[in-house]
């Protein structure tokens, strides 16, 4: 079988998973799981054989013309270079561990037919955009993952959170694609063509009329897509979904789908010095902000969605300083440990009945109850805190590293201020990852006071999945870096000597700074006596998440008022602790400047219908209305009266005639 058979099979065969899933969900439910699950490894180890075939050398391309247009043509085409080789791996593996996981967290929910289902078509986007050459074909998928989201983020629709959350991803994303439609559409005319290979030799050949405006759309799609500032709002919300959901959304597919974009069409935004800047900024705010919210979030997944978006801050900031290959680096690494974060969070609400980590803080021995999630996340929490020999280390610190080569003039891929905005904002984010990350873990597993609610051991098919996360996690970085750099246009991905030491030592003094907070908050809290804790009823782990999201009053309710002496997140933030807990209030902002406007702009609209267009319309109905009146009444039925009426008008217009002809 050909190399690009092999490809072609690689997005189909999840996309019919969820075709077959949907059609016996009802009819012939044991087929449910095979069809979630079967189909997504197969597809896994299809992609590892075309990586394998790939090698990391010249491109595979195959093109065929979808449909004539007429000028511009849609060919359904493939293009697979090393970095698409690699991010389709990634992609399978956390696909594949999520249905997994989901067989047993989501195992009573009457609903799994069609949430496995959507997870496999969300999959089969997913891995159509990764592969796809022509970027119509990728926009299907681009779109495609968005309506997935939707249903996803929205699978626990009775709770308002849950439906609010949903909508609210929908429509910020669908925000930032109506600009993203437009510059690709502005791109694809400059350049002659959607193919991608087509568009590059068109930028390198100078052929874009438009490179800054076009590159300003295009980020504008990728900002709402991946969750960057000023459209990351929607991401901390749609923890709402199951906790597989969110481990997909976060570590492979949808806000992985924007960094990705922008590594397959650098050089279009390095044709734009100002797009470059923009970008830089776009990511310093990003990662910065973030981890000073992440620090002060009470919601687990919360906690661990903020951090999403600041690692993706990461990866924008090394496209930023024209270097894809640290990009993809720390979005394959970060998408192992990330998965690794959420489907251990899945596993520890479980055991808590709670997303809250004040809860958590209040509760003894946890750590004893889930000892694989207990292990599996200390090793994740290491990799996002960057500590050596852990890969988020080796990938964090190539995104340094090049932001570094760009701010001593080794490299001239981006303007200088872009490396220095990327290197500064990077290290200060160094410190507060460590920061969060020793928060979670501390409150989490170091907790106190009652015993913790026993649940009994987690089904095998979600402790397994952890354990198999918990290898990419540990060594990937190390093998990536030596092993792999043909993928990575045979660059040198090693960590630089400046870098690594300002990055660890960064880290690790964040990490000891929380600690010493913890310790002092802890003592101050042992003087206030600990109430009982509350804990759901041993069930299914979807539901127990499921009530959790409903009463969690301090993640989705006032998160800025959600009281824990022991929580050092606190004493660190000081007096921005409670703006940072609300996300800075951008969505109060956004409320102002756009929701209520629009609103106070729909309210005028309707008065104007009601009190003026209708109006005008009841006034042009009621003179026919009024004369359909008299004349109804005009007809008694009576011969007489309609003799006598026909008389007196012939006498009439007899004497009207006679005036007209005398006056003649």
């Amino acid at each position: 079988m050909t190399t690009t058979t092999l490809a072609v099979l690689v997005p189909l065969l999840p996309f019919l998973g969820a075709a077959a899933g949907l059609l016996l969900g009802r009819t012939a439910p044991g087929f449910v799981r095979p069809l979630a699950v079967l189909p997504t490894l197969t597809s896994l180890v299809l992609a590892a054989l075309v990586a394998a075939r790939q090698g990391g050398d010249t491109a595979v391309n195959a093109a065929t013309e979808l449909t004539p247009t007429g000028s511009v043509p849609i060919e359904l085409a493939l293009h697979i270079d090393g970095f698409a080789a690699l991010v389709a791996v990634l992609v399978g593996l956390v696909a594949s561990c999520v249905q997994i996981y989901s067989t047993g967290y989501l195992r009573d929910d009457p609903r799994y037919p069609s949430y496995a289902a959507l997870v496999s078509l969300f999959t089969s986007a997913m891995l159509l955009v990764v592969y796809s050459g022509d970027l119509i074909v990728l926009l299907v998928g681009w779109e495609v993952m968005g309506i997935c989201s939707y249903f996803l983020v929205g699978h626990y629709w009775e709770t308002p959170e849950a439906r609010a959350a949903s909508l609210k991803a929908f429509l910020v994303t669908k925000l930032g694609d109506v600009p993203f439609l437009i510059g690709l559409f502005a791109l694809a005319t400059d350049a002659g063509s959607f193919r991608i290979t087509k568009v590059l030799g068109a930028v390198a050949s100078g052929g874009l009329d438009h490179p800054t405006l076009i590159a300003l759309l295009l980020l504008a799609g990728v900002a709402g897509k991946s969750a960057q500032f000023p459209l990351h709002t929607w991401l901390p919300d749609a923890m709402a979904g199951p906790t597989p959901v969110s481990a997909l959304i976060h570590a492979a597919t949808m806000v992985a789908a924007g960094v990705y974009f922008i590594a397959r069409l650098l050089p279009v935004f390095e044709a734009s010095q100002a797009a470059m800047i923009v970008l830089a900024v776009m990511a310093a705010v990003t990662m910065a902000g973030s981890a000073l919210a992440a620090l002060a979030q009470d919601d687990i997944k919360r906690v661990l969605a903020y951090s999403t978006i600041g690692q993706l801050g990461y990866m924008t900031g090394a496209l930023a300083v024209g270097d894809r290959g640290a990009a993809v680096f720390h979005l394959l690494s970060h998408g192992a440990f990330k998965a690794l974060l959420f489907l251990a969070a899945g596993v520890i609400i479980h055991a808590a009945g709670t997303n809250s980590l004040a809860a958590m803080s209040r509760m003894r021995n946890l750590r004893d109850r889930v000892p694989d999630a207990f292990w599996t996340m200390t090793v994740a929490l290491l990799a996002l805190a960057a500590i050596p020999p852990f890969s988020g280390f080796f990938s964090k610190e190539a995104v340094l590293g090049v932001a570094e080569h760009v701010v001593t003039g080794h490299t001239e891929h981006a303007p200088a201020a872009a490396g220095w905005i990327v290197l500064v904002a990077g290290l200060l984010t160094a410190v507060l990852t460590a920061a969060y990350a020793m928060r979670l873990w501390l409150l989490a597993f170091r907790g106190r006071g009652a015993e913790a609610p026993d649940h009994g051991r987690q089904p095998l098919t979600m402790t397994v999945v952890l354990w198999v996360l918990a290898i990419p996690s540990l060594a990937l970085g190390g093998f990536a870096f030596r092993v792999l750099p043909d993928w990575f246009d045979g660059r040198d991905l090693g960590p630089t000597l400046t870098t690594s030491v300002l990055g660890t030592g960064l880290a690790l003094a964040g990490g000891i700074v929380t600690y010493g907070a913890w310790r002092h908050t802890t003592a101050l809290a042992a003087r206030i006596p600990l109430g009982a804790v509350s804990a759901h009823p041993e069930g299914d782990a979807a539901q127990v998440e499921a009530e959790a999201i409903a009463t969690h009053e301090p993640a989705y309710g006032d998160i800025a008022y959600a009281p824990d002496p022991a929580d050092p997140g606190r004493l660190l933030l000081g007096p921005l602790h409670r703006p940072a807990a609300a996300g800075f209030h951008l969505d109060a902002v956004y409320t102002a400047l756009f929701v209520r406007p629009v609103q106070a702009g729909a309210s005028l609209v309707r008065f104007l219908d009601r009190e003026v267009v209708e109006t005008y319309v009841r006034g042009a109905g009621a003179l026919p209305r009024w004369l359909g009146t008299v004349v109804r009444r005009a007809q008694t039925g009576n011969v007489q009266t309609y003799v006598s009426a026909l008389l007196a008008g012939t006498v009439v217009l007899a004497v009207a005639v006679v005036l007209v002809a005398t006056g003649a």
